[in-house]
């Protein structure tokens, strides 16, 4: 087996480690959250879109500390265009999404305005720990407000988060050690999933001449997506149209100020120029027109969903052509 080929495994091994990972770790935290209090709509809002991202953490953070800013950052990048292109455009095909009003004119905006604000903290070239800082202030400025709003949201809304956390708790409520246990197997696998794939990425960008930037905002940005993946596909099945787009939204939005805020104040981010003129402009191309797609009715149609994911192929492929280069 050549070097390469055992590197390509081992990223293979990687990805799938860290789904799984995602999923122990979402499911014990949601159960703990539950069993503590909090409401089915906040553990779903905060706790399950915290959980799905926690993969890009893992692989940004590690990133950062092993020398590699563009694997970090590049991974936050490709990772929010294919929650909105790839996974949004894909769930909405299989099933069209109808959505409420509230979800595209509260959340979305926020996101949009969350991405945008992001050019500021990356235009001098890097995100220093005073950046990190700031974006972990715009987070918790994020999570208040979701607690705060989630008392208005409508009924129907509430239960479809009761179901999705009554779902994830087949065995009772109450305090359970099991849950702690899979926090910290989940948390564990994430760490080794993590080191596995930005090792790899590293050796098989540098053996095939590919840039780092590349292999993150693609092949890494997708596996890093597969929890976001599967929680949209299986609340769109489920007729839990909010969920699936809450879902998106929130890790967006979590991406950028979680990963990128504990990223740069653990290990200040050195940012290629690229992504100030072609990773966070496509970013904001996405997140634009999830605004008009998704207020057509609140619906998200087959060929709306269809829409997403060809702009999302046409804008890879540009990155692809150069655009990351």
């Amino acid at each position: 087996m050549t070097p390469l080929t055992a590197n390509l495994l081992l990223l293979a091994f990687g990805i799938v480690v860290l789904y799984f990972g995602a999923e122990w770790l979402v499911r014990g935290a949601a159960r703990l959250a539950s069993s503590l209090g909090v409401s089915p709509i906040v553990v779903g809002l905060s706790v399950v879109s915290m959980g799905t991202s926690a993969p890009e953490l893992a692989v940004s953070l590690l990133a950062a500390i092993g020398g590699t800013p563009d694997i970090a950052i590049g991974n936050v990048m490709g990772s929010n265009l294919a929650n909105i292109g790839l996974i949004l455009g894909l769930t909405a095909m299989v099933r069209p999404l109808a959505v409420a009003g509230r979800v595209v004119k509260r959340e979305a905006p926020v996101m949009i305005l969350i991405t945008l604000s992001l050019f500021v903290f990356i235009w001098d070239g890097n995100v220093s720990r005073i950046d990190g800082a700031i974006l972990l202030g715009v987070l918790v400025a994020y999570l208040l407000f979701v607690f705060r709003s989630a008392d208005d949201e409508t009924p129907e809304i509430v239960g479809e988060y009761e179901r999705l956390v009554e779902e994830g708790d087949a065995s009772g409520t109450g305090f359970r050690w099991v849950d702690v246990f899979l926090v910290v197997l989940g948390t564990s696998g994430l760490v080794v999933a993590g080191w596995a794939i930005v090792e790899s990425a590293r050796f098989v960008a540098e053996t095939m001449q590919i840039p780092e930037l590349l292999i993150s905002i693609s092949i890494i940005a997708i596996g890093t997506s597969l929890p976001e993946l599967a929680t949209t596909m299986v609340a769109a099945l489920k007729n839990e149209a909010d969920i699936a787009v809450g879902n998106v939204i929130g890790s967006n939005v979590f991406n950028i100020t979680a990963i990128l805020g504990v990223t740069g104040l653990v290990h200040p981010l050195d940012v290629a120029d690229s992504v100030i003129w072609q990773e966070l402009p496509a970013v904001m191309i996405l997140s634009l027109l999830l605004l008009p797609v998704s207020r057509s009715g609140y619906r998200i149609r087959r060929w709306e969903g269809a829409l997403l994911l060809l702009v999302y192929v046409s804008l890879m492929t540009w990155l692809f052509l150069g655009g990351a280069v």
